[in-house]
């Protein structure tokens, strides 16, 4: 009898994950080299998987992110051991704030010369990744044997899908990689959905509010509850404002939509709460002092009812009598809706006509403003563009002054708040969805720290249209320090970036702005090119160092 040809077939352990992130769908994979993960990135190229060579390995990260949010699947990011772990720690934080499900795998010597003095050595007698992770991840271990490498990736994917999302992550030491075991299969998991014990409660206060607020955060992008949030505001005719994070959720064309609230609020936000609500429908939100700032006790509730997959953060904020609802936002929200035997068909009636803006413009003397800046934006880009917000005053004009027509269409974090994250998450989307528009609305200083990363939109084909408001400042900061010091320090650049030949410099076709229609024939060509050639375009705005942006309001 040959024995041999019952012996279940070998694999190596970067074989099987490679073969899984294809049954996963997931077509790339981000990072930057190494010897301790570069059998990950042979066995991924063997299966036909592109790894996509960032520039940083925080940026590789980020682009993770974006790719996940906007694929529906999980983004892998791989960092090789010692600083390319290290540098992961940013985009890990960022993700877990944005609630994005991403595998972050670092590499690590082999396990078989733990204790000896290695370079660089990820363990507890060096750099401990694991340990690291750990605060900035909901899972992070180490698979020191071949046969813990099915469960540990196991757990690593169930944290990653349930509950509130999040990033995970695995430290593969080289050995561990190349040992050869048995294949196995893994699907990622598709949580069941907890239904609030609440609700009945919930629709009882609603029917007896008699001038209740919807207010909208991040957590409406993570569930994709779009349609259930319009069809509640729709039914009992409630109004709705956004946090910072929020901005999105709504369109701004409905009537019922107050914009904005917190920094980069609406005077129409301000004045609905100024005269009184008797309850507020918080959804989604930790309710942060960004999304709270100008929202003074005389502005409370009756009531307070919370939507949210995490209740560390329910009852913190505005201390008042709080109905929680936990679990899945969309889900929470069809229940109700059938409850309250909501029909789901279209409610035109509460739609206003779309307006252009009016912008003025600007003498060559003169600079153009950040508002001018946005609201030529909006003018011009297609209704269905993404536009990824990254941190900075940047974004809080485009939270003020961008008008939403289709959900879903603005994406920006108001909680971890990494500088240039917004790069990435743009370069990530495309490459996930190519035939969506997608813009990222993006700072001076932005660039300054993840800038290179439009090389590998360039490298990868990903077409993102990068329009940057420079002003040679970190603008937010320099007015905070100036509002609450009197002078800021070490918030302005000796030598601001020249971002179009920044640009240049690495292939990319730029344009650089003055004045509104600059701006306006900028946009109309960029999108032309992102179009036809599918290569990414930056367009540069000059705009008023001098401005005050709309986040003052913070404490």
């Amino acid at each position: 009898m040959n024995t041999s040809a019952t012996m279940l077939k070998m694999d190596t352990a970067a074989a099987i994950l490679a073969k899984l992130f294809k049954k996963w769908e997931v077509q790339h994979i981000f990072g930057i080299p190494g010897k301790a993960i570069s059998p990950i990135i042979y066995a991924s190229d063997k299966e036909g998987i592109e790894f996509v060579l960032c520039k940083h390995e925080t940026g590789a990260g980020f682009a993770a992110a974006g790719y996940s949010f906007m694929s529906g699947k999980i983004g892998v990011a791989i960092g090789t051991s010692g600083p390319g772990g290290t540098n992961l720690l940013t985009a890990a934080g960022q993700a877990k704030a944005s609630h994005i499900p991403v595998l972050i795998i670092t590499g690590h010597p082999s396990m078989k010369d733990t204790g000896k003095g290695m370079g660089q050595d990820s363990s507890i007698f060096g750099t401990d990744l694991v340990e690291m992770f750990r605060h900035v991840t909901k899972f992070s271990a180490r698979v020191e044997r071949g046969d813990m490498l099915q469960p540990l990736l196991q757990h690593a994917l169930e944290k990653a899908f349930s509950g509130v999302k999040g990033p995970v992550h695995l430290s593969i030491p080289f050995d561990i990689l190349l040992e050869e075991m048995e294949p196995f299969e893994l699907d990622l998991p598709n949580p069941i959905e907890m239904i609030s014990t609440n609700l009945d409660r919930v629709k009882m206060e609603l029917q007896h509010a008699t001038r209740p607020l919807l207010f909208l955060g991040k957590g409406v992008h993570s569930s994709k509850a779009y349609r259930e949030i319009q069809l509640l505001a729709e039914h009992w005719k409630i109004p709705v404002m956004t946090t910072p994070g929020g901005k999105g959720a709504f369109i701004s064309n409905h009537s019922l939509s107050l914009g904005a609230f917190g920094l980069g609020g609406t005077k129409g936000a301000s004045d609905y709460l100024r005269s009184g609500i008797d309850l507020l429908i918080v959804i989604g939100s930790k309710l942060s002092d960004m999304s709270t700032a100008g929202f003074t006790p005389d502005m409370y509730p009756n009531h307070l009812i919370h939507f949210d997959y995490d209740s560390t953060f329910i009852g913190k904020s505005i201390k008042v009598p709080t109905t929680p609802v936990m679990g899945d936002i969309r889900s929470n929200l069809q229940h109700l809706l059938g409850l309250a035997g909501v029909k789901t068909t279209d409610s035109s009636q509460f739609m206003q006509p779309k307006q252009l803006n009016d912008v003025p413009f600007n003498k060559a003397s003169e600079y153009m403003s950040a508002e001018s800046a946005i609201k030529v934006m909006r003018n011009e880009l297609p209704e269905d563009s993404i536009v990824f917000g990254d941190d900075g005053s940047h974004t809080f004009y485009g939270i003020k002054h961008f008008d939403i027509f289709q959900p879903g269409s603005f994406i920006f974090d108001d909680i971890f708040g990494a500088m240039g994250h917004g790069i990435g998450y743009s370069i990530g989307a495309k490459i996930a969805a190519p035939n969506k528009p997608i813009v990222c609305l993006v700072g001076d200083g932005c660039m300054f720290m993840h800038g290179t990363e439009i090389s590998t939109a360039l490298n990868y084909q990903s077409p993102v249209l990068f329009i940057v408001l420079n002003n040679g400042r970190l603008d937010m900061v320099e007015k905070g320090m100036k509002k609450m010091n009197g002078k800021s320090i070490g918030a302005i650049y000796s030598s601001p970036l020249d971002v179009a030949a920044f640009a240049n410099s690495m292939g990319l076709e730029s344009y650089k702005c003055y004045n509104p229609l600059d701006l306006k024939n900028a946009i109309v060509l960029g999108l032309k090119i992102v179009e036809t050639k599918k290569t990414p375009v930056v367009i540069e705005v000059i705009v008023d160092p001098d401005e005050i942006p709309p986040t003052m309001g913070r404490q």
